[in-house]
């Protein structure tokens, strides 16, 4: 359905959702292949140290890496603020027309 996904100062909320995320980094893991070939961009954007999901985005991303997931990260300073998510968004934009 879609070639591109953006993903902006996320990650899985721990350790709350941990069955959850456990089941979809199964998922991933077991469709790794279908994934990275279906996606032409999987985008992941965070705020830096300061932004509040700042460490489960890194644990997501660590997850992704284990599983062979292809992911592009992009870290612009300011938080979990929307200056950080129009500056992510903009260039996030800028993949989907190439």
């Amino acid at each position: 359905m879609f070639s591109s996904l953006g993903v902006f100062s996320s990650g899985w909320i721990l350790p709350s959702l941990q069955e959850v995320a456990d089941s979809e980094y199964k998922f991933m893991t077991d469709n790794k292949a279908k994934i990275n070939s279906n996606l032409k961009n999987f985008w992941i954007s965070m705020g830096g140290k300061e932004d509040i999901a700042y460490k489960n985005c890194q644990i997501m991303m660590k997850k992704l890496d284990d599983a062979g997931i292809k992911y592009t990260y992009s870290e612009y300073p300011g938080g979990h603020t929307w200056p950080v998510w129009r500056n992510n968004l903009y260039n996030f934009v800028q993949l989907l027309f190439k």
